[in-house]
């Protein structure tokens, strides 16, 4: 059973899928604690000036106490149109917008208010976009399994994983003897990410899942080549 975990993240770029496609199950990691800066909230398109964050804003008060099941966005800002009006905008000559941003409005005309739910429901919208059939389970589903490199190895453990795949960051962190005295391979992530027709000017990789499905054809989908 190889398993692979991650955080919620907002409209990823490929490796986060690349990830979950490898895995034979996903765990949507929505138990831990919020991080600024992170991914958790935002995420890039490629404009023609370049580069642009879209930013889901939170609610401030306590909110890096917060584990993201309880953290919510702030209904004060309506940050949904403002993204749909920059993707409308920076892929409007895309090859796939016409097909895609239809399909995206409706996704963004969700009224939910928590993070973890938000990037949650997207994430099935992406998978099935994609055609990724990796079961996804949910953390907060599972029992308290601990903190940082004991939380990854009692969830796989929990799992009756064989093999995890990490981020390339988990070496940071997770005390892979742990892993190796339960059984447990670990495999490092070595995305390499592939080039692809893009709008506005030289390739830019690491870019939100959205530009690559505006701009290619989803059933061919390049993968890592690690």
């Amino acid at each position: 059973m190889i398993i692979s975990i991650h955080q919620p993240a907002y409209l990823p770029w490929l490796g986060y899928f690349d990830k979950i496609a490898r895995a034979d199950l996903f765990v949507f990691l929505d138990t831990v604690q919020f991080e600024a800066g992170s991914f958790i909230n935002r995420n890039r398109i490629k404009t023609a000036n370049g580069p642009a964050w879209l930013t889901i804003p939170v609610k401030a008060k306590d909110h890096l106490a917060k584990t993201l099941l309880e953290l919510e966005v702030d209904a004060r800002q309506p940050w949904r149109d403002k993204h749909l009006r920059s993707i409308r905008y920076a892929y409007a000559k895309a090859p796939r917008f016409t097909e895609c941003m239809p399909r995206l409005a409706g996704l963004f005309s969700d009224s939910e208010q928590l993070l973890a739910e938000i990037c949650y429901r997207q994430l099935l919208f992406w998978l099935d976009e994609l055609g990724i059939k990796t079961p996804v389970v949910r953390a907060s589903s599972l029992p308290d399994c601990g903190r940082k490199s004991d939380l990854v190895l009692n969830i796989c453990r929990h799992l009756g994983a064989t093999c995890y795949i990490s981020g390339a960051l988990g070496r940071g962190y997770l005390v892979e003897e742990s892993f190796r005295a339960a059984g447990i391979t670990v495999e490092f992530q070595d995305y390499r990410h592939p080039a692809y027709p893009q709008l506005h000017g030289d390739f830019l990789p690491y870019m939100s899942i959205v530009d690559f499905w505006m701009n290619c054809d989803t059933p061919n989908l390049i993968w890592s080549t690690s």
